[in-house]
């Protein structure tokens, strides 16, 4: 696999050349179009690591596998990148998710919309993700994303409905707050 730059040009990649490319970050694929993810600053990547150490501590209880930035297959010609994504371990084994996580996570970035976060949330519950939720680390909110695209804001618990699952709000932005030693 050849590596490749930034994409300049928006113009229509087949999904072969997609999936035979390596991207430096790692890029979406929407319909012909690479789209190009925004990274992630320091409260991002703090936020993302925290969920992968906390859901990851109890993968055992809970029968799941925490992965970061996976490449998730949400219809033929789309592919997301979760920024971390919970399979359970009864979930086939898969280069690409194409089964659906048990949860998908996306914590945004300074340059994240609204609208593109909501439009990937979509995609994730059309594919049949049961659960998706949306942290802020700039503003401290956590949102869940119902069936119908609405962001639902969260203060105390995040939770995966009919599983045990769930993670304290405060418990993610004191993340944000600790200090290396």
């Amino acid at each position: 696999m050849a590596a490749s730059p930034v994409l300049a040009d928006p113009a229509l990649t087949t999904l072969e050349e997609y999936l035979d490319t390596v991207y430096h970050p790692d890029r979406e694929y929407i319909d012909g179009k690479i789209t190009e993810r925004n990274l992630g600053e320091t409260p991002h990547g703090k936020l993302q690591a925290f969920f992968v150490r906390y859901l990851g501590n109890r993968r055992d209880e809970w029968r799941v596998d925490a992965i970061p930035e996976e490449r998730v297959q949400v219809a033929p010609t789309r592919y997301r990148i979760a920024d971390v994504c919970l399979v359970s371990y009864d979930a086939p084994d898969e280069l690409i998710l194409t089964t659906p996580p048990v949860l998908c996570i996306e914590v945004l970035s300074r340059r994240d919309t609204v609208t593109e976060t909501i439009d990937r949330a979509e995609d994730y519950l059309r594919m049949g993700v049961p659960a998706v939720w949306i942290v802020d680390p700039w503003k401290r909110r956590a949102y869940t994303v119902t069936g119908d695209g609405t962001l639902q804001r969260q203060t105390e618990l995040l939770t995966v409905p009919g599983t045990p699952i769930q993670v304290p709000i405060p418990e993610i932005f004191a993340e944000l707050d600790r200090k290396r030693s």
